[in-house]
């Protein structure tokens, strides 16, 4: 869900840092200590209303976006964004409105879906495979496995044609079994899917009692190693371009056309010279923000902590706000603290030195800033530069990129490291 072109892009959290699951990657449910106890955790009218105002009118496009996140934000109910829709209307002018719900799918009935359906809502639904794969990190507060329900809101939302997508995300133990969750979503008639690495440093730790996995990764990179932990759940490096580059072997030669992957549309954008539609491989960022329930900004999804609070929607237009962020250098250094190992990296168009949360890894020549995934993004753009220099040819002659299915030809032989 990338950022509106030459706009800002604003991420809404109705329903702040809560939820009806407890996934054991998730890195939001902590926020709840930046607010007092008490705190409702719900939208209020009057920050809704402010929000929906105030993002239409700062919006340079004729399409605006909302994205309504959490947390899980159906904890609110069908008559919250019932609300939305009301506040919506009067305000739109010539503008489109677009709806973007990002929901764990485990609370969606059929009146949630006729809603949805009706008001023409995106839906991201997350589901990170099979029901082992998916039940290994995302359960539910007694411990227990979330598949069944999130399966079946996804039959809902396909029962009543409401337009979705799938974000998977790829932790530690999902890397191993790239085929299983592509050929699941496959078998399941899942058309458009993310893969979102998972990657948490853990706190350094003088006492050395720190139980997180050691950062891996060839001393030629990191030589401080020892020094940085990664949470248990964090996916490798490697792994994680070795789960893409398997999963992109099976498209490219079977899918092309009919299964829409976002990495690998954001890569042949970057191959065509198109600026990238999401941040993380954006060259800047800082025009992506947050406003929490209580109407409060940040600077990034990312960055909802005391230091990246911008202000409030309530008493400041969200231009100003993100203008700060900008002037603050919080965009800018994206691109100005790059190392030299990264701008002199012959997959920097694609890459762009990833999140800027992700760089804590120093390089070979002792310069900070190295992106955790770095060899796995280098592994993967760098492997799949020969389809993509083939599918930009066949787009330059008119043709349709799914060609290429055509020309790739022999059994699938995939090489990887680990």
């Amino acid at each position: 869900m990338g950022h509106t072109a030459q706009g800002i892009h604003v991420v809404a959290k109705p329903t702040g840092p809560v939820c009806n699951l407890a996934c054991e990657y998730c890195f939001y449910l902590e926020k709840k200590s930046l607010f007092g106890p008490g705190e409702p955790y719900r939208m209020s009218d009057e920050v809704l209303r402010a929000f929906i105002a105030n993002y239409i009118a700062s919006q340079p496009t004729p399409v605006v976006e909302f994205v309504w996140q959490g947390g899980e934000p159906t904890l609110l109910g069908v008559d919250f964004f019932k609300k939305v829709i009301a506040y919506q209307r009067p305000l739109a002018g010539a503008k489109t409105i677009q709806n973007v719900l990002q929901t764990n799918g485990t609370l969606l009935t059929d009146a949630w879906c006729l809603f949805l359906k009706k008001h023409n809502f995106m839906v991201g639904i997350s589901l990170d495979g099979p029901q082992a794969i998916h039940d290994r990190y995302r359960r539910d507060r007694k411990g227990g496995g979330s598949f069944e329900r999130v399966m079946r809101g996804l039959k809902l939302l396909q029962k009543h044609q409401v337009a979705y997508n799938v974000l998977a995300s790829v932790a530690h133990d999902t890397a191993q079994h790239p085929l299983d969750v592509y050929r699941f979503f496959k078998s399941q008639e899942v058309e458009f899917i993310q893969f979102a690495p998972i990657v948490e440093r853990l706190p350094d730790d003088p006492s050395g009692t720190n139980h997180g996995l050691r950062l891996a990764g060839p001393a030629s990179l990191d030589r401080k190693e020892d020094q940085i932990r990664v949470t248990p759940w964090t996916v490798g490096s490697e792994a994680y371009g070795d789960f893409l580059i398997a999963v992109y072997e099976e498209w490219v030669r079977h899918d092309v056309g009919k299964v829409f992957v976002m990495n690998f549309e954001w890569a042949l954008n970057a191959w065509i010279g198109n600026p990238s539609p999401v941040c993380t491989h954006a060259e800047q960022c800082g025009r992506s923000l947050v406003v929490e329930h209580n109407g409060d900004v940040y600077a990034c999804d990312h960055c909802v902590y005391p230091e990246y609070r911008l202000g409030n929607i309530l008493t400041e237009a969200l231009p100003l706000l993100a203008e700060r962020s900008r002037q603050s250098g919080f965009g800018l250094s994206k691109q100005s603290a790059l190392p030299r190992w990264c701008r002199e990296c012959d997959a920097l168009a694609a890459c762009r030195g990833g999140c800027p949360k992700h760089r804590f890894r120093t390089t070979c020549c002792d310069e900070p800033g190295l992106q955790y995934l770095c060899e796995g993004y280098k592994k993967f753009f760098l492997h799949i530069r020969k389809y993509l220099r083939a599918m930009t040819q066949l787009l330059e002659n008119g043709l349709p990129a799914a060609h290429i299915m055509e020309a790739v030809k022999g059994p699938l032989i995939i090489k990887t490291n680990r």
